[in-house]
């Protein structure tokens, strides 16, 4: 108490410092004196004063006692450190009114005077000439040291949670001077950039793809960039799609073209503990990579991922963000283009997209083009091709009998392929099975190829939603819209004659339609085979087929607030539904529409 008031003028925090301080002399000067008296004549001399040649020669029964000192004198050190950084924390972040730092700040005195007083122990234990402790000594040394350990374990939880308090007000900070930053104009991308991926003058954060070494990030100025954001699950199909897409455009490029770069932005939860099963993950992903990628998730901080997600609108499927030279988004998300059209879609940029759909029309081009040449040379023979897909092989074995028994009494010349489901792996290869031992009709036997036609149709839906488009009476994307319904209610099939698209129907009322060839055969002679078969099975549709649903992931971002059936055009109702996935391997929740 004396010291306490000798320093009352003092803040608590200095209080505990100077009083440390002291002892720091006093307890220096004791082992100074330990470590030179033996060869050091003055220094002999004080040791003698002070009995310090009698204490070392007793050195063994000593040990306890300078234990039980040196764990006091470590807790005395931590409860300091814990004082000084309350005291250090940023005012501009962080105030008395924050109940974290109130409370805290009211334990201090009492911290402070249980330091104060294990010090004086601890300077007492020094200057006594006895060579073990007493009962008393060592009750009062373990019981500082005990009390001392909760008071830092106290404060030690005070101070992360100021620290919490801290990090959430200057990443939000972060964050409102990011959407600020994205509505400026910059001279080029760079102000931009550094500010996504955290860099320093002496910081290399990129790794170049091609030569896998650590790069500036002013490869980028003035480039077209893409950011590639994901987090570690990104799949094999789509960096293998991504990949081709990539090679191609750069062994075509033009000198435009060659102006553009992919960036990987790897997007983890900063909350998740990073472990080396993630590095290892990481690791893996980054070196099949061809393009630039940030050298470490780390470097991503925790306000920019909150502007992706809330910006962006990324939810965990991988997304494409287009900045131009000047760090502009010209588009939030160009994936879809990217699956649809490749790289005839640089530079990426919305108006690019609405233009491509205006050349767009519903061929069977569109939804085949870039996947199979097998069935472009079909189209360009006339041929009439089947599209058809789904999971029930008893449904696939009658559907292909079917339609090759009437297209050869229609003496039409007809191709047949197998474009799977959606979802469903499993299924799938149990189809292709059955259909490669009765050899019921081609197939794609990479099933590469299968994911990549549904996460092109899939990515037309979702191009028009994010064009704002997605109910503005477009024949071509009802259609669209009806083929991904039907994916969800089991079979289904697209006819065609060459590229023009005959007919677009679920799997029963397309096999009614084959099975009852007797009762529209008799039109083809005046009407032509194309049109007597679209209009019994619309005949058949109209009566027997319900309306549509659509399922979105809660990983797909953008989702829209509603939607109109392409069967009967009303606008539909919106749920919220549970799926357990295990096919994919994980359950997911999606919005049932």
């Amino acid at each position: 108490m004396t010291i306490l008031e000798t320093l009352t003028s003092f803040q608590w925090d200095a209080k505990l410092v100077m009083t440390l301080a002291a002892f720091a002399l006093h307890y220096g000067e004791f082992w100074l004196l330990a470590q030179i008296y033996s060869s050091n004549q003055l220094a002999k001399s004080m040791a003698i004063l002070k009995q310090l040649p009698t204490i070392l020669e007793h050195s063994g029964p000593l040990k306890p006692r300078f234990d039980a000192l040196n764990k006091l004198i470590k807790n005395i050190l931590e409860v300091t450190r814990s004082v000084v950084k309350f005291k250090e924390l940023p005012p501009s972040y962080i105030s008395q009114d924050v109940p974290a730092l109130s409370a805290a700040m009211a334990h201090v005195p009492a911290a402070v005077y249980w330091t104060v007083r294990a010090i004086v122990a601890c300077a007492n234990q020094i200057t006594l000439p006895r060579y073990a402790l007493t009962t008393t000594e060592s009750w009062e040394l373990s019981t500082l040291e005990h009390k001392l350990t909760n008071i830092h374990e106290h404060m030690r939880k005070e101070l992360a949670t100021c620290h919490q308090h801290i990090d959430e007000k200057r990443s939000l900070e972060e964050y409102k001077m990011l959407v600020d930053m994205f509505e400026m104009i910059h001279i080029d991308n760079m102000k931009v950039l550094k500010s996504l991926i955290y860099s320093k003058d002496d910081m290399q954060p990129l790794v170049d793809g091609s030569t896998k070494r650590r790069v500036s990030i002013e490869v980028l100025r003035r480039k077209n960039v893409l950011l590639l954001i994901s987090d570690l699950n990104i799949s094999n199909d789509e960096l293998a799609i991504l990949e081709q897409i990539y090679n191609e455009s750069r062994l075509h490029a033009t000198r435009l073209d060659s102006q553009y770069e992919v960036v990987w932005v790897p997007l983890v939860d900063p909350s998740i503990q990073w472990t080396d099963a993630m590095q290892t993950k990481f690791d893996s992903l980054q070196s099949t990579m061809p393009w630039y990628t940030v050298h470490h998730p780390s470097l991503i901080r925790k306000a920019v991922v909150k502007f992706v997600r809330e910006q962006w609108h990324f939810r965990n499927k991988p997304i494409l963000v287009v900045l131009d030279p000047q760090g502009k988004v010209v588009s939030p998300n160009a994936i879809h283009m990217m699956w649809i059209w490749g790289s005839n879609a640089f530079p990426f940029t919305s108006r690019r997209e609405e233009d491509l759909w205006n050349t767009e029309s519903w061929k069977l081009e569109l939804l085949v083009d870039g996947i199979d040449p097998m069935i472009l040379n079909w189209i360009k023979e006339g041929k009439y091709i089947f599209l058809y897909g789904g999971d029930d092989v008893e449904w696939v074995r009658k559907f292909t009998n079917s339609a090759r028994a009437v297209a050869s009494a229609a003496r039409i010349p007809l191709e047949m392929v197998y474009v799977g489901k959606s979802s469903k792996r499993e299924a799938i290869r149990r189809v292709l099975a059955t259909i490669t031992v009765e050899k019921l009709s081609y197939f794609w036997q990479d099933l590469t190829m299968i994911w990549f036609f549904w996460t092109r149709l899939e990515s037309m839906l979702f191009s028009k939603i994010q064009l704002g488009k997605i109910d503005d009476h477009d024949p071509m994307m009802q259609e669209i819209k009806k083929l991904l319904s039907y994916d969800k209610e089991g079979g289904w099939a697209v006819l065609s004659n060459g590229s023009n698209i005959i007919s677009n129907g679920h799997g029963n009322t397309v096999l009614t339609t084959l099975i009852e060839y007797d009762l529209w055969k008799e039109h083809i002679p005046v009407k032509g085979f194309d049109l007597s078969f679209d209009e019994h099975h619309k005949k058949i549709h109209g009566v027997t087929y319900p309306c549509c649903r659509f399922e979105f992931p809660n990983t797909a971002g953008r989702i829209p607030e509603s939607m109109r059936c392409p069967e009967c055009h009303r606008t539909m109702e919106k749920y919220t539904t549970f799926l357990c996935c295990h096919d994919v391997g994980n359950p997911h929740e999606s919005s049932l529409f």
